[in-house]
């Protein structure tokens, strides 16, 4: 194991925690969308913006942009992470949902089988 940056550190937990939250936000936030495509993929979205965010910011540290050691691939594992628990909690939130709850498609193709 790497000695300047072990797996277990607050760093890694603030990595994974951003990622959960910015996962969380986008994907509720896509889920109040108007535009059925948008809502059908508010995970996908959720997802690759913390992606994208974890990664700008491995970016921004490898090119000494901030004050860091440099990137770390154990942060982008954390953020990886934070993304993954952020997708499994939506899905089982979604899940628990009263299907009279859940977002109907308006596109034929993804009508749920159990309308009556």
């Amino acid at each position: 194991m790497e000695e300047r940056d072990p797996w277990l550190t607050v760093d890694k937990l603030e990595h994974l925690i951003a990622c959960f939250f910015i996962s969380v936000l986008v994907a509720t936030l896509a889920r109040r969308s108007r535009h059925s495509f948008i809502c059908r993929r508010s995970v996908a979205l959720g997802s690759v913006t913390a992606l994208a965010a974890g990664a700008a910011k491995e970016a921004s540290d490898e090119i000494s942009l901030w004050k860091s050691a440099g990137g770390s691939v154990r942060d982008a594992a954390a953020d990886a992470l934070g993304v993954a628990l952020a997708a499994a909690l939506l899905a089982l939130a979604d899940s628990l949902k009263p299907s009279g709850q859940r977002r109907r498609s308006s596109d034929p193709d993804q009508q749920d089988l159990f309308v009556v």
